[in-house]
């Protein structure tokens, strides 16, 4: 994550300057560039968006997982770009910033997040727990495949976890899942996948090979 110096922008200005061929974010008004994501990184998020897109497409409902949607809170000139964003097709009509900026800011028309743990760890253990709250997005996953977060979020000693924040009367509550445990969601409650097998995809051909 690099943070390019610059005056504060609001949104509006932020998304008519961000170029269409790199990603970045806006928090609080500074951009952020956000670095190019290691190959496992990317293995780790193309396999979750699978499995959750082979979940929702079985059970027919009207989600689809945009390229470079954006989310931006209510409260702030901030917007995030999700590595996996589930939209509810059917919620986009009521979404103001929709057609122009391909922007949401309703939790109605996001049944589901996932953001996978790189280095800024902070970002997604702190800022986006709160963030993503405060727009009442009903499920928040954090898929820390590395055990990068701090202990506190994670426990002692660190291992990889899997931290799913589900929306209880406009709190997030969560739930750790670890090797075989079963991840349980309530917006796929029928979901048939262990922490291990989401984990197993950021491993290497030699980590594979030798029973990581």
């Amino acid at each position: 994550m690099i943070q390019i110096a610059t005056k504060p922008l609001t949104f509006e200005e932020f998304a008519e300057w961000k170029p269409e061929n790199a990603r970045y974010e806006l928090h609080n008004g500074g951009i952020v560039e956000m670095s190019q994501p290691l190959g496992r990184h990317e293995k780790v998020i193309g396999f979750s968006a699978r499995k959750l897109t082979v979940e929702f497409d079985r059970l027919n409902l009207p989600y689809f997982i945009p390229k470079q949607a954006l989310v931006k809170p209510p409260e702030n000139e901030s917007a995030y770009s999700p590595d996996v964003l589930i939209l509810n097709e059917a919620n986009l009509a009521s979404e103001p910033l929709w057609q122009k900026f391909s922007t949401v800011t309703k939790g109605a028309s996001i049944p589901l997040v996932l953001e996978v743990v790189s280095t800024n760890w902070q970002d997604d253990y702190l800022r986006k727990v709160g963030e993503y709250e405060l727009i009442g997005i009903p499920e928040y996953w954090i898929v820390d495949y590395l055990g990068l977060g701090g202990r506190r979020f994670i426990g002692n000693p660190k291992q990889p976890t899997i931290s799913v924040y589900q929306l209880v009367d406009g709190e997030y509550q969560v739930s750790l899942f670890r090797g075989d445990d079963n991840i349980e969601s309530a917006t796929f409650p029928e979901l048939n996948l262990t922490a291990q097998q989401v984990f197993q995809a950021g491993l290497t051909g030699d980590e594979i090979a030798g029973g990581a």
